[in-house]
């Protein structure tokens, strides 16, 4: 026997632990992605429907700087990962709240929460943290008045969603409204399901089949456009905020530099493929083009002024 043909079931192994390792990926995230979509989507049409469209409309408007401050400030308390963000989104549109605050939100939602800041302090110092928190705030006000004066609440999809009470119906209870706000809530989802199984599926094969050493290669030291090109990979990679600190110090021990770790984790978490998919039954591709190159921005700012900080 050769040493290739002994070397050939070793390698039929490997490829077999690769594909089952996917296959574990996919299923991973796709329960999770659906009980994140379910139960945040189903909590957020109750406090809605609690709430109210109206004094929601009240609640998160106020003219055109002050609707996209309000936006910011409700995205940076919600600890809401890139794709639980959608169904308040999708909550936010059907109130009619202003296209400024929903998009505000959209963004400072997986980029300003505690846990992304936490992430990033311990990563790159307290710092860094600050730096980019004040950085990304002004960035996603900026970029909500951009997308208003641009005119492009007009590829904002109308969402139609079965079972909507009426706005002026008074509340019935919580036993009463759980059942139209759970209908509700999987008649938003329905158009949703394709979508986030393709950006899953393409995620998870890209999250398998990517070696560690293949990113430190593209956005190592030396490489001219280490810092977007690390963005661009970790939006396909739909880094969660939970793996979030291992990557990044796995990252760093291989020796990728600050700046493209930072690109690249921010790209993840604010911009992963489930989520950018999900967007397309909500948004027409404009919008959707808008957000990750707003995302990308973001990632390539702070990526490229960690090292002047740092």
């Amino acid at each position: 026997m050769t040493a290739d043909e002994q070397l050939e079931p070793h390698a039929q192994e490997a490829a077999m632990h690769s594909w089952s390792e996917t296959l574990f990926i996919f299923g991973a995230l796709f329960v999770e992605l659906v009980a994140l979509f379910l139960i945040v989507g189903f909590v957020a049409t109750l406090i809605n429907r609690r709430v109210g469209d109206k004094r929601l409309q009240a609640w998160l408007g106020g003219g055109r700087i002050v609707a996209p401050l309000k936006g910011v400030v409700l995205g940076a308390i919600t600890p809401f990962c890139s794709c639980s963000t959608i169904p308040v989104l999708v909550g936010l549109v059907r109130a009619g709240t202003p296209f400024s605050a929903c998009t505000a939100f959209l963004i400072s939602s997986p980029l300003l929460d505690p846990i992304i800041l936490g992430i990033v302090g311990l990563l790159f110092g307290w710092k860094i943290m600050i730096g980019y928190g004040i950085v990304t705030f002004i960035l996603t006000v900026l970029i909500s008045l951009a997308w208003e004066r641009l005119g492009l609440e007009r590829y904002v999809k109308k969402v139609r969603v079965q079972g909507s009470w009426n706005p002026d119906t008074p509340w019935a209870g919580l036993r009463a409204e759980a059942g139209p706000a759970w209908r509700q809530t999987t008649s938003a989802f329905r158009p949703m399901i394709l979508p986030m199984v393709i950006g899953i599926s393409v995620g998870a094969v890209i999250y398998g089949a990517v070696p560690q050493t293949f990113l430190t290669t593209v956005a190592g030291p030396g490489v001219a456009l280490a810092v977007p090109i690390a963005a661009l990979i970790g939006i396909p990679l739909y880094i969660r905020m939970e793996s979030a600190l291992p990557v990044g110090l796995a990252l760093s021990s291989a020796g990728m530099g600050l700046g493209p770790i930072f690109a690249l984790l921010i790209g993840g978490a604010g911009a992963s493929l489930p989520e950018v998919s999900m967007l397309t039954g909500i948004f027409k591709p404009p919008l959707v083009a808008a957000f990750v190159g707003s995302i990308l921005t973001v990632a390539i700012t702070g990526g490229l002024m960690i090292p002047l900080i740092a």
